[in-house]
């Protein structure tokens, strides 16, 4: 027990970064123990967020939903971004060139931005008819626009909240990202109530409030990773020789990003289909799914901490030239982020209707959510292979697999599955929760064939 204190410890201080000898087990639950933290703390504020709107209205809650569903599309990019600096900084780190590693961090920051500020410009214009192309009624948009409007004016800061942190996973210094989303999201949960409600000298912003919260709490985390970055006491420094634009690692970085991008996207994109076709079933159905969907997060983002972890270890391992330490690494987070997911599917079947009771109080959302939740947490012991195998290709720069798979599992097979089974069968809600969890489970049986064959061994980044 004391050993496992020490270690917990070790791996919240942060101190080890090569992970490229040594124990294996030791090496994953230094990396994942920060990073498992670090996406309990968003689960956390997803619940937290979704419990505050639903106060305000059913209107409010499917806002959230509905412009969620479209800024993903949005977040696609950044992570696709995310996963092809992780890649890279955790292979230069592996070769042991900080200087790289570094210059690359840099040419990642100077694309997101770019990117960033034109999709800002972009959803604060179109807001209303984003909304509308969502299948929000006219009461709903004129009570939610400002919501969606203020999200997309502030996704810079969310963007590199993401970013930043890959530069952090693929130096080994999880820790730090840990902090950094810890900051956001205290904040954010402690404004939340603050500006949607009024309490105290903040005015009342109904639900525009929680993005308001979203982008302070996000930019404040934004400024302590920039000012690690900048003071150079860690793994990673971008000192002024790194300020200059490098053409050959930005074609590297947007190529491999390209395939993250990609696979995101059409993940993103399904999930706007989806919405689309519960939105089919009335605004109770948009809500408790979306209530749903954030209980599920709750669940599945500690584990993609473990995800990440293999990312990491393999981008680390392939750069040191230990492609076998590097798979040993993958199947071995894998089987523990499915004994995580395994006790949760359990405790989420059993008290779904209470959980759900505690965010609204409506019948047919508590129905509509206790659905989503029972069915969909049936393939979560698949979930687990899934999430962890697809960030080992992604950490090793193979980010086309990944991409086929999805293209192959969401547009092939769950969208038209979820219209099938939700609307032409006659189904309803439940036909497009069983799509989700059917293809869900083919998903991670494809990834783990492909993954067995061994070619993302032989990537170069």
């Amino acid at each position: 027990m004391k050993k496992a204190i020490q270690l917990f410890w070790l791996a919240i201080k942060g101190d080890e970064k090569n992970f490229t000898s040594g124990s294996i087990n030791r090496a994953i639950v230094l990396l994942s123990i920060p990073m498992i933290l670090e996406m309990i703390m968003e689960a956390l504020f997803a619940v937290v967020d979704v419990y505050f709107v639903s106060k305000v209205s059913v209107n409010a809650v499917a806002t959230v939903g509905l412009t969620e569903s479209v800024i993903t599309v949005v977040y696609s990019i950044a992570i696709g971004l995310s996963m092809a600096t992780t890649a890279m900084v955790s292979r230069r780190i592996g070769e042991g060139n900080r200087d790289s590693a570094s210059s690359a961090a840099f040419q990642a920051i100077a694309i997101t931005v770019v990117i960033s500020v034109a999709i800002s410009i972009l959803g604060m214009i179109f807001a209303p008819d984003i909304l509308r192309l969502m299948g929000g009624t006219t009461t709903l948009i004129e009570e939610g626009v400002n919501y969606t409007r203020i999200i997309f004016g502030g996704n810079v800061v969310i963007m590199l909240l993401f970013l930043l942190n890959a530069i952090f996973r693929g130096a080994g210094d999880a820790a730090i990202a840990m902090r950094a989303l810890w900051i956001a999201n205290i904040l954010n949960m402690v404004l939340d109530p603050c500006f949607i409600f009024g309490w105290g000298p903040f005015p009342e912003m109904g639900v525009a409030g929680a993005a308001v919260a979203t982008n302070i709490g996000r930019g404040i985390g934004v400024a302590f990773q920039l000012f690690i970055l900048l003071r150079g006491r860690h793994i990673i420094k971008i000192s002024r020789d790194h300020i200059k634009l490098v053409g050959a690692t930005i074609r590297r970085l947007l190529q491999v990003s390209i395939g993250g991008m990609g696979q995101y996207l059409i993940a993103s994109a399904s999930w706007i289909f989806l919405m689309r076709i519960i939105a089919v079933f009335g605004e109770h159905a948009v809500a408790g799914y979306t209530i749903s969907i954030r209980m599920i997060i709750f669940a599945i983002l500690p584990a993609w901490g473990m995800a990440n972890a293999a990312a990491t270890l393999v981008g680390q391992n392939l750069g040191a030239e230990q492609p076998e330490r590097a798979e040993i690494s993958v199947w071995k987070s894998a089987y523990y982020t499915m004994l995580f997911l395994l006790g949760v599917s359990i405790l989420y079947f059993l008290f779904a209707s209470p959980m759900m009771q505690i965010f609204h109080d409506h019948p047919e959302v508590v129905q509509y959510g206790v659905s989503s939740l029972k069915i969909i947490c049936l393939g979560y012991i698949f979930f687990a292979y899934g999430m962890v195998i697809g960030q080992a290709f992604n950490g090793a720069g193979d980010t086309k697999t990944p991409t086929f798979v999805n293209f192959l599992c969401f547009w092939i097979l769950q969208i038209p599955l979820a219209y099938l089974m939700g609307i032409t069968l006659g189904f309803g809600p439940n036909g497009v929760f069983w799509a989700v969890a059917i293809s869900e489970t083919v998903l991670a049986l494809v990834l783990i064939v492909l993954f067995r064959k061994g070619k993302w061994k032989e990537i170069q980044i």
